[in-house]
């Protein structure tokens, strides 16, 4: 009869201890907001608004503006509303333009993300001194500066000396000698591409190898012994961990793609010209200095300006979600 008695009274002891703590909890002093976190970003903000505000302002202004050259002497520039947006939009050229540069866009960060997720892969696997080898490789990539980049693909692919045409010659039954890569607008698409995603792989690479490095070892053991192959691995359990970084990469990417400007305007410098040759930021950049049309070119990067912001909403969206439901 002892036994009961001594489980009682534990338990009715336990009962008041847990009565005690939780009251004691609810009857301490909250935790004090501070102001601390919010101080600390208003740099940021100011040098965000700064920085990015004004060339926006003043972008819009001059979006509702008839500005052209000879407002550079001096003329006021009239008003003209939405002129400027209802003749882009109205245009010819503009929604080709916008469709061939988000297909460009969707096609090179795809093949950048494929690509730098096996370059991670590789990085994971190998030995410390191929991984270095590697890493030291694409980090000469990644800091090479656009204009020697260009300088040396429009060697390569240079339709009388360059070494692409000279060694598909050698495929028997092949003659490229003389085959100018440059003068199609798919083929010369398919060169830009492959220069921004040789361009863009490292960045990736990096990206994803450091996520990678989030994946715990004992994660990934428990799963072997469970049975799971290397592909199930990574398609069940790595890819779904890394996924936020996933995501901020490859909407990084679709931004950077959507506005991509040098490695088009120096390949259409080596020989390319006309409008089929335009993605976005080449055709705003002829609108501004080709035709002096400055207000229809800050209505044009007005337009790009809310396409990225739709991209990045997307992702925002999303981030939000999940932290709503964490």
């Amino acid at each position: 009869m002892s036994t009961p008695i001594v489980t009682t009274e534990r338990a009715e002891a336990s009962l008041d201890t847990a009565r005690f703590l939780f009251g004691k909890r609810k009857q301490g002093p909250r935790r004090r907001k501070t102001k601390a976190p919010y101080l600390l970003v208003i740099p940021a903000v100011l040098a965000l608004i700064v920085g990015t505000g004004y060339p926006v302002v003043w972008q819009t202004l001059t979006s509702f503006r008839e500005y052209g050259l000879a407002q550079q002497f001096g003329k006021v520039a009239p008003f003209v509303g939405l002129q400027n947006y209802v003749d882009l939009l109205t245009g010819p050229d503009f929604w080709t333009i916008v469709l061939r540069s988000i297909i460009f866009c969707v096609v090179t960060a795809a093949a950048t993300m494929v690509l730098g997720i096996g370059v991670a892969l590789v990085m994971r696997a190998v030995p410390a001194v191929p991984r270095i080898i590697l890493q030291v490789s694409l980090l000469l990539a990644w800091a090479m500066p656009v204009v020697a980049q260009m300088t040396v693909w429009t060697w390569l692919v240079d339709d009388r000396n360059g070494i692409l045409n000279y060694v598909l010659s050698k495929i028997p039954g092949v003659d490229m000698i003389g085959h100018n890569w440059l003068v199609q607008p798919l083929s010369f698409f398919a060169v830009a591409s492959v220069i921004i995603v040789w361009a863009s792989v490292p960045f990736v690479a990096f990206s994803i190898y450091a996520a990678f490095t989030t994946v715990g070892d004992e994660v990934l053991e428990a799963s072997s012994l469970d049975g799971a192959s290397k592909g199930q691995q990574l398609r069940q359990i790595i890819l779904p961990i890394i996924r936020p970084v996933l995501a901020i990469v490859l909407l990084l990417q679709l931004i950077w793609d959507l506005r991509v400007f040098s490695q088009i305007k120096l390949l259409q410098d080596a020989g390319s010209f006309g409008s089929q040759y335009d993605l976005l930021g080449t055709y705003i950049y002829k609108l501004g200095t080709g035709t002096q049309d400055f207000g229809t070119a800050s209505a044009a990067a007005i337009i790009v300006l809310f396409l990225t912001l739709g991209l990045s909403w997307v992702y925002v969206r999303r981030m939000l979600k999940e932290d709503a439901e964490s």
